[in-house]
């Protein structure tokens, strides 16, 4: 178990999330009588432990009327009673059941007295969601989203920071890549994925946030393509979408670029004009107040005048915290209203089967009277 968080040694945002999270249990859009996570981003969120997940029971309690629990194995009490602000911390030992443990949890919480409702961890195991049905059989069952959503949407200014920081990681490596520029001809996009997940480590991130994605030539019309043995020619259209975490928090940026002094394919600069200016029109709409869906349709209609709507095959953002993809999802129809602090891609893309594809994005915050990017580097294709 680490603990990568700067913020690790104050108990004090942990705390205060871990109330917040037990006002949110009993609002009337949630109205559950108790959280249970396991480790995952939302425990690490309430309470800065970033702990994988095992075959052994590891889980926290939260109730709307007592102090949270936790239940961990013998072998990491010390250290989570060392790093977490919660008091409560109770264990079990590999020669003991678990379920056992569990049981005497839920009695000293008085869930096993009534039919309470639960919220899981969304990414809970089975194994620990049919422990805990054994135990409270006559519960309802919920996800923790309901409780947690609200709560990790909105960023404070250490998560900003974060994300900032991670931001500049990928900004730098953006700029590495525009001065290779003809060297990267003849590499493979493994090959160069391998470069560019070197730099980001170069420049401060750690790992990476996700495959990183080195689409070339048509390989680029697969949004999700991450990266292969196909040669990047001169004047292949290669679409590079990456990022790093700094203190747990992710950067994505995408950039489509042209290496080399080969003209790119007929069609190309009209499809990256499109998608520049879809990107720029959905940025500009991004305000307090307006919806998720207000500006998806932004980009969407900048793509659908210039005749490559139906090109367009997925959401243009999502939201970015602990998690790559998180809340706010920005998609047609959404009605959730941006506020202050919420932090999401604007990615919009064109892709034409067989020919090539074109994917910009930059992570933004909305402030109090707009949004600021993340990411500063030029948008444009050119590498010379």
């Amino acid at each position: 178990m680490t603990d990568a968080n700067p913020d690790a040694s104050d108990d004090a945002p942990y705390a205060r999330r871990l109330d917040a999270a037990r006002e949110r249990l009993v609002a009337a859009d949630v109205d559950a009588d108790a959280l249970v996570l396991f480790p995952s981003t939302n425990l690490r969120y309430l309470t800065g432990l970033d702990e994988h997940p095992s075959e052994r029971h590891f889980l926290l309690f939260v109730v709307p009327d007592a102090d949270p629990v936790f239940l961990v194995p013998e072998l990491s009490g010390e250290q989570v009673r060392a790093e977490s602000a919660v008091a409560d911390v109770r264990t079990w030992g590999d020669d003991e059941d678990p379920v056992a443990a569990v049981e005497s949890v839920a009695a000293d919480l008085a869930l096993a007295n009534d039919a309470p409702h639960v919220l899981v961890d969304d990414t809970m195991h089975a194994r620990f969601t049919q422990d805990l049905r054994r135990v409270l059989p006559d519960a309802t069952w919920g996800l923790a989203t309901a409780a947690l959503a609200d709560l990790r949407v909105v960023k404070d200014d250490a998560e900003v920071a974060a994300l900032r920081r991670a931001g500049e990681a990928a900004d730098a490596v953006v700029r590495d890549l525009r001065e290779w520029g003809e060297e990267v001809v003849g590499m493979t996009e493994t090959d160069l994925a391998r470069h560019v997940e070197d730099r980001l480590a170069a420049n401060g991130g750690v790992g990476v946030s996700f495959d990183t994605i080195v689409g070339s030539g048509p390989n680029g019309a697969m949004p999700h393509h991450t990266h292969g043995d196909r040669v990047i020619e001169a004047g292949d259209p290669v679409v590079l979408d990456f990022g790093t975490r700094v203190d747990g928090y992710p950067s994505d940026q995408t950039r489509t670029l042209v290496f080399g002094n080969e003209s790119p394919p007929a069609g190309f600069r009209e499809v990256h004009r499109a998608v520049r200016e879809a990107q720029e029109a959905a940025v500009e709409a991004v305000e307090p107040g307006a919806t998720t869906g207000e500006i998806d349709a932004a980009a969407r209609e900048v793509i659908a005048e210039a005749g490559y709507g139906d090109e367009f095959v997925h959401r243009t953002g999502h939201g970015v915290g602990l998690d790559v993809h998180e809340e706010p999802y920005v998609v047609a129809g959404g009605e959730r209203e941006l506020v202050p602090g919420m932090v999401f891609s604007v990615e919009p893309g064109v892709y034409l089967s067989g020919e090539f594809g074109v994917r910009i994005e930059d992570l933004v915050v909305v402030t109090d009277d707009g949004c600021v990017r993340l990411n500063r580097t030029d948008r444009d294709w050119r590498t010379d």
